[in-house]
């Protein structure tokens, strides 16, 4: 019993070195760079709600982080700010949705897990998950963005200046703490994605 838990721990020891050295022996231009294409705020009856992609693409340290089975977590964040020009900006509303990506070897399938809250290792909690045959298209879930609603329609007035702030990002405190030191300094693990969208038009 001794023995398997030590061999699976230095499994893991190896996995995570192994990750670490690809972490810093990718080229500076592997940088997973993140557009949104087709981007479409819409009001609703009962709030306000974003349709678009999130267009890019894993860098091949973060395909073979995954592929040893480290997961990956990512976060979109939607803030609605109003423009004071006499104090900072006030933060109206936020909502979140968290991803987590993972391949399980033993199936050979990709499993996302999405959710309103981080979603915990053990993949519980209240989120949605699903099963791919290949990491396309688990990454195709997860770029979808479908009548996503982003604030409640209460939100929105009139006569003031209102934007939404839109942020997605590589959760780099989901990894293990090995992996949090120094990994800024790699382009390889530098996804994230920050765009603003006014919201005068939908007061009309």
């Amino acid at each position: 019993m001794l023995e398997t838990v030590g061999l699976k721990q230095r499994s893991l020891l190896l996995s995570i070195v192994w990750c670490v050295l690809g972490m810093f022996l990718q080229p500076a231009f592997a940088q997973s760079a993140v557009q949104l294409t087709d981007p479409v705020l819409e009001r609703g009856d009962d709030g306000v709600y974003l349709t678009a992609t999130l267009d890019f693409n894993l860098s091949p340290g973060l395909e073979d982080a995954l592929s040893r089975g480290m997961p990956l977590s990512f976060v979109l964040q939607a803030e609605v700010m109003r423009e004071r020009w006499y104090w900072y900006d006030k933060k109206v509303a936020l909502v979140e949705r968290y991803f987590r990506l993972t391949y399980q070897p033993l199936s050979r399938r990709w499993r996302l897990h999405v959710s309103a809250t981080p979603v915990q290792s053990t993949g519980l909690g209240v989120t949605l998950g699903n099963s791919y045959d290949s990491l396309a298209d688990a990454m195709w879930a997860l770029q979808k963005i479908n009548r996503w609603k982003v604030a409640e329609t209460q939100v929105l007035q009139k006569d003031v200046k209102q934007r939404l702030d839109l942020r997605f990002r590589l959760d780099l405190s989901q990894l293990p703490q090995a992996l949090q030191f120094g990994n800024q300094a790699s382009s390889d693990w530098n996804v994230n994605f920050d765009q603003s969208f006014r919201l005068e038009e939908l007061t009309k």
